[in-house]
């Protein structure tokens, strides 16, 4: 069967939580492309600040097979009637404060809450064959070994290790940690079939109205927001399509099993201002020196797992850095 008729073969429904988002609303667009009926939760709005949603519900085929559902992290049950029915969750969703307006223990525990919620669920529903959750490689790079080791799924960010170094996004890294860990041990004791999918820094096109905060860190030294974002001495990066490629991919591969790094290309900050500057002329690209977390020692994050299974990276820097400027230039971020 070609690859496009495969995409337009209908398939059963699916959840993905947190569908508004960066990644959730990409992978809503590619799960429609490939035939699946989609639930989608987007958060509960408040009255009279009723959130725009109309770059979902006019994606093709949106209108036959994407239903969406109001839910909130706060109140995990409220999670139960998209999920009911599906045969298959992405769990995407995730509290951000990189502010600190709320404790790191309330963030934590809100995550941790609501995805043993949502677990819960898919083990009620019956019908759920496979939860695919994103995590985030903060869960794996953040320990005494980190510094001058390559990183595979057996590493685990030490929480104590991040309290003490005090690190830029700590309460974000913690609650990514805990809540995978969390995950694990749910689905391993109520017999749930659980991958994680361990994405390093997206980065590309979004379809989102508003630029994603990941995408914003990524073009720092090009659009100047140095006080909000540090790169590691090597920054790892993939592309927007891939982890949504990554998240379908290991859904449907039946041997799928526990947690995939999915990280494509590494730089150093040296080689990026240097790939920018020659790439991007008509910006002036500011100075690494600047942007580089001191206290962040990474070497590299092995995908060794994830192409073994036969999954292949389609994009490089170029298409990462080329297709998010455009994405900014067209809705008017830069």
């Amino acid at each position: 069967m070609a690859e496009d008729d495969y995409k337009k073969k209908k398939k059963d429904r699916v959840c993905v939580t947190g569908g508004s988002g960066f990644l959730g609303s990409w992978l809503i667009m590619r799960l429609l492309q490939h035939g699946y009926s989609v639930n989608t939760t987007v958060r509960t709005q408040s009255a009279g600040s009723k959130k725009d949603i109309s770059f979902l519900t006019s994606l093709p085929d949106a209108s036959e097979r994407l239903h969406v559902f109001t839910a909130d992290l706060e109140n995990p049950e409220s999670f139960a009637a998209a999920i009911e029915g599906c045969i298959g969750v992405f769990h995407v969703a995730h509290p951000i404060d990189f502010q600190n307006k709320e404790t790191e223990e309330t963030i934590t525990n809100k995550s941790i809450g609501a995805a043993l919620g949502i677990l819960k669920a898919c083990v009620e529903t019956k019908t759920v064959r496979r939860v695919v959750y994103t995590s985030s490689a903060s869960t794996v790079m953040f320990n005494d070994e980190a510094e001058g080791a390559v990183l595979d799924e057996g590493s685990w960010t030490d929480v104590d290790y991040v309290r003490n170094e005090k690190h830029f996004g700590a309460s974000y890294f913690i609650s990514k940690t805990l809540t995978e860990r969390a995950a694990l041990e749910f689905a391993e004791k109520h017999s749930l079939d659980l991958v994680t999918v361990i994405p390093t820094w997206i980065h590309g096109p979004f379809i989102s109205p508003s630029c994603p905060g990941s995408v914003q860190s990524s073009l720092a030294m090009l659009i100047g927001n140095e006080k909000q974002i540090r790169y590691c001495e090597t920054t790892p990066f993939v592309h927007t399509d891939d982890v949504a490629s990554a998240h379908i991919f290991l859904f449907e591969y039946p041997e799928a099993k526990g947690r995939y790094i999915c990280s494509a290309v590494e730089i150093t900050v040296d080689k990026l201002h240097e790939f920018l500057s020659t790439r991007y002329p008509e910006f002036k690209v500011l100075s690494a020196e600047f942007l580089i977390d001191e206290g962040v020692k990474l070497t590299s994050l092995s995908s060794r797992k994830l192409l073994d299974t036969g999954f292949r990276y389609k994009y490089g820097l170029e298409e990462m850095f080329d297709e998010a400027i455009e994405c900014c230039r067209q809705k008017g971020f830069i």
